[in-house]
């Protein structure tokens, strides 16, 4: 059949979803969606997001050419061009399609596309550059760095990466550096009072705001940072001395290791500017510019170390030693995994490396471990949706990006009749994990059965079954039950 006379029934690809769609959750959990932004869905196929978003309270609308022809195409803060572009068959008509995108948008452009990951078989209809589906729709599947460079080409900018085959295009540099930057923060708490002061208590409302904003920035404030600057300033004369009376009721050390880890987050967000355009020193966001002078001195100090960590990993040797020094996560002959809520706490080098490999993809959602690899230039990403309520979660899926190519291949092991199961849990987690006692404890009793001796034969869910049956018990929740012999 000839391209000509194909009929494409673009709107059969809309998606009934029962949730708010992944790029629109993504925008809202980065606070890019909020109370004070207006949200528009441009080609919204059955709406489900424009209700869904409107039911958070926020300001939402949108337009569908065959589903809401009738609704205004209005500009707004927020846009989403959401798995729009991937059924368009027409190349200009695509192209059109995202540059009135672009020009609805004040602030940011949400623009979502099928990757090629999750592409089914080649045996579909080629037809223009992408495929005929068996529901007589189009289909283009883009590997993520063509998805970019897409964009890109077609809006002269450079957009942001935050999920496979989801992208967000601003129009403020410095907000663009912002989201970016809070990508590479540690999570961080606010130290603890410890030695009883009365003139802490007396103050310890008043001087919240202070230690707020230092466990964030892991520095103190200056002019016009902090809200209840005059109250304070009035009351103390200065920040300095306002944080002084802070230390004398919490452990100064607590709030050095805030600044260095600070310092840290800064170094990892730098050295994978290295690979964007870097921004100028004027395009940085204001708080940005204030911490790297606080940390580093100068802009051209903060980059210069940055490079050097970046450059170092150039050879094979320090990765895999950064790795073997780890104190955090698991350690296998040719790898090490770690929890992803643990990446914050690596070593800044292996930050970085998990960086290099995830800036073409951004957040890998609902990835549970993250593997380096020692032993080849490889990260995984594996999915353990089970994680914190299967004792022995078994493994789901796993995405694998080369550093030589950058090429993201994806191993999917949820109809395996015996999947990799996972055994220790508590060795890939913090000690400040919120389970981590709990899998510690479980670890322990089973050591003590003599259920993990036998490394080979557990390491799958049926070898761990038999293993189990072998000494009579199973394991309900955390608990270990014997199992009566009648």
């Amino acid at each position: 059949m000839s391209e000509s006379y194909l009929e494409i029934e673009r709107h059969r690809a809309a998606i009934a979803r029962t949730d708010i769609s992944r790029p629109v959750r993504l925008a809202i959990e980065s606070a890019i969606i909020n109370q004070d932004t207006t949200f528009f869905d441009y080609g919204c196929g059955y709406g489900g997001d424009i209700q869904r978003v409107a039911s958070l309270g926020y300001t939402s609308a949108g337009w569908d050419p065959y589903y809401y022809p009738d609704e205004a195409i209005a500009p707004a803060d927020v846009v989403n061009l959401g798995y729009v572009i991937n059924v368009i068959e027409d190349p200009q008509e695509r192209r059109q399609s995202l540059l009135k995108a672009w020009e609805l948008t004040r602030q940011v452009l949400i623009v979502s596309a099928q990757v090629l990951i999750n592409a089914p078989s080649k045996t579909q209809l080629a037809y223009s550059d992408g495929i005929i589906t068996s529901r007589n729709t189009f289909q283009k599947y883009y590997e993520q760095a063509e998805l970019k460079t897409y964009i890109d080409e077609v809006l002269n900018v450079d957009a942001v990466p935050v999920a496979l085959g989801v992208y967000f295009v601003f129009r403020d540099e410095a907000e663009k550096e912002s989201y970016k930057a809070i990508r590479f923060f540690s999570r961080t708490y606010t130290p603890r009072v410890r030695i009883p002061s009365k003139r802490f208590e007396d103050y310890q409302e008043l001087l919240a705001p202070l230690m707020e904003f230092f466990t964030q920035r892991g520095r103190l404030p200056l002019k016009g940072e902090l809200a209840n600057e005059p109250e304070l300033l009035s009351e103390f004369g200065n920040f300095r001395r306002a944080f002084a009376v802070v230390l004398q009721a919490t452990d100064e050390a607590e709030w050095d290791a805030i600044a260095y880890r600070r310092s840290l987050d800064i170094q990892v967000y730098l050295a994978l500017t290295h690979f964007d355009r870097r921004p100028s020193w004027q395009k940085l966001p204001p708080q940005m510019r204030y911490d790297i002078k606080a940390f580093f001195g100068s802009y051209e100090e903060a980059c210069t170390v940055a490079d050097q960590k970046l450059f170092s990993l150039g050879n094979p040797k320090i990765v895999q030693t950064a790795c073997e020094k780890s104190k955090i996560g698991k350690h296998t002959r040719g790898a090490l995994y770690v929890h992803i809520t643990a990446l914050s706490a690596l070593d800044p080098l292996l930050r970085i490396y998990e960086g290099c490999a995830s800036r073409t993809i951004g957040r890998v959602d609902g990835a549970t471990l993250i593997k380096f690899c020692t032993d080849k230039p490889q990260i995984c990403y594996l999915f353990y949706p089970e994680f914190d309520t299967d004792p022995h979660p078994f493994l789901k899926a796993s995405i694998i990006i080369d550093f030589n190519t950058l090429y993201i291949s994806h191993r999917d092991y949820q109809n395996r009749d015996n999947p990799p199961i996972l055994h220790r849990k508590e060795t890939f987690v913090t000690t400040n994990y919120p389970l981590y006692e709990e899998f510690a404890k479980l670890t322990q009793q089973e050591q003590q059965l003599g259920l993990l001796q036998n490394k080979s034969e557990i390491g799958t869910r049926a070898g761990w079954e038999k293993c189990l049956a072998a000494h009579s018990v199973e394991i309900r929740g955390h608990q270990i039950y014997q199992i009566r012999k009648d």
